[in-house]
């Protein structure tokens, strides 16, 4: 058991194998984080036992949060955007801290200002794409939007390059390897977080549908997995948490894929939610308003015969996009989950309780988001593979841009090409 001890440590980097890395690393491991309950809720259930008193301060948190949540939707896209905006940076604060404790990193020169400045240049980057695709017309109208949009990526390069050489001209003799250690880890961070936060925007444009249903079936399925596996769990599920269950798996599966069912079918009835985020540049606002698709037209399925029999009919109507949930929440079931198993593996990697202690009964805020990450780049790549088309209004907006010559040459093209497939002779007959 010793060896086996001691060989977990070397790998979890707790030990090293030169002096070098002794005097960097240190002997201690960082102080796990607990929550600070409120003392109302620890004076009101001063007599429950401590897995009863968890689960009501879990639930108490987690409506609270909720009911926060339905109060940004409400408050529209953009309040959305500054939301996740103001929670990757809290997401990206937490798990760089852990960097500076576990390496013992304080003292090292301009590193903390470099972690933020490169958390600066990444957003920088993604926020400026994200302008340039979704308000062409406005950036175009703009004489120095224009500008920066036209060489935003070179300057984001420039940018970065300047992180880089400031990082190479901060390394200090007798610390290359835990300078080295932390640009990766920083470098990581940003990855996880920055891109993911990034992709969640994408998807709120596509409309709020596909931005409030994913995010829902993970909250849904971290609720009722909690639930079965709290009063029926017997069996454990991964040794990564010894807390879930296989019941509380299995269960959570189910009502997730029910809810999202449900949800869909909902929200589907709605313009406000189906609809893609625009710009509008009248009224210089977001607008919301369209003719649905046909994802979110009521069609008529026939049931398969062995079910037939089972629920007595042989039709059933149903939004298209209800089939599509189904492979949402099938996804934030069963592989949402691995985000949070990842996030336990990193945690005891470095034997913390939680990234932060911000939410009483939950930690920190990437505790509640280590799965919405996952989840967000899965729903990022099945729109534009199974989803999104060619955006007429985007081409329009970029064909209006070229020189009149070019406007020319595409034009002629586009009406050669409709009179041989016989679509303008047939417009000129009408």
């Amino acid at each position: 058991n010793l060896q086996e001890s001691e060989s977990e440590n070397k790998l979890d980097g707790e030990t090293a194998s030169d002096s070098e890395s002794r005097s960097e690393f240190g002997g201690s491991p960082p102080v796990p984080t607990s929550d600070d309950t409120p003392e109302v809720l620890n004076r009101a259930l001063s007599n429950l036992s401590s897995r009863w008193k968890n689960w009501w301060v879990r639930g108490i948190l987690t409506l609270a949060m909720i009911t926060f949540f339905f109060i940004i939707i409400y408050l529209g896209p953009m309040v959305l955007m500054m939301i996740v905006m103001c929670v990757q940076i809290k997401c990206f604060h937490e798990i760089i801290t852990i960097g500076y404790n576990v390496y013992h990193s304080y003292d090292l020169p301009w590193f903390r200002t470099l972690s933020w400045y490169f958390l600066l240049c990444v957003n920088y980057f993604f926020y400026g794409e994200t302008v340039t695709d979704y308000f062409f017309t406005l950036v175009q109208r703009e004489e120095p939007l224009r500008i920066l949009s036209k060489y935003h990526r070179f300057i984001s390069f420039a940018l970065y390059l300047t992180g880089f050489c400031m990082f190479v001209l901060s390394l200090v003799k007798k610390h290359y390897r835990l300078q080295f250690y932390m640009f990766g880890w920083t470098h990581v961070t940003l990855l996880i977080v920055v891109t993911q936060s990034h992709l969640i925007i994408h998807n709120l444009f596509e409309g709020m549908i596909w931005f409030i249903v994913p995010i829902s079936c993970v909250i849904c399925n971290d609720i009722m997995a909690y639930m079965f596996g709290f009063f029926f769990g017997r069996t454990p599920l991964i040794k990564l948490s010894p807390k879930k269950t296989w019941e509380g798996f299995i269960g959570g599966f189910f009502a997730t894929v029910l809810f999202g069912l449900l949800l869909s079918y909902v929200m589907s009835g709605y313009r406000c939610f189906t609809c893609p985020v625009e710009f509008n540049n009248d009224t210089n606002s977001f607008t919301v308003d369209c003719e649905p698709s046909e994802l979110f037209q009521l069609q008529e399925y026939n049931i398969p015969l062995v079910l037939q029999s089972v629920v007595g009919w042989k039709t059933v109507r149903m939004y298209p996009f209800q089939i599509h949930s189904i492979a949402l929440s099938t996804f934030a079931s069963l592989i949402g989950p691995f985000g949070g198993f990842f996030a336990s593996g990193f945690k005891r990697a470095f034997k913390i309780k939680d990234f932060a202690n911000t939410i009483p009964g939950h930690g920190g805020i990437m505790d509640r988001f280590d799965c919405q990450y996952l989840m967000a780049t899965f729903v990022n790549v099945y729109i534009a593979s199974f989803i999104r088309g060619p955006n007429p209004s985007k081409l329009i907006q970029q064909f209006l841009t070229l020189r009149p010559d070019q406007q020319l040459h595409i034009f002629n093209t586009l009406k050669a090409h409709l009179v041989d497939k016989g679509v303008l002779g047939s417009l000129e007959d009408a």
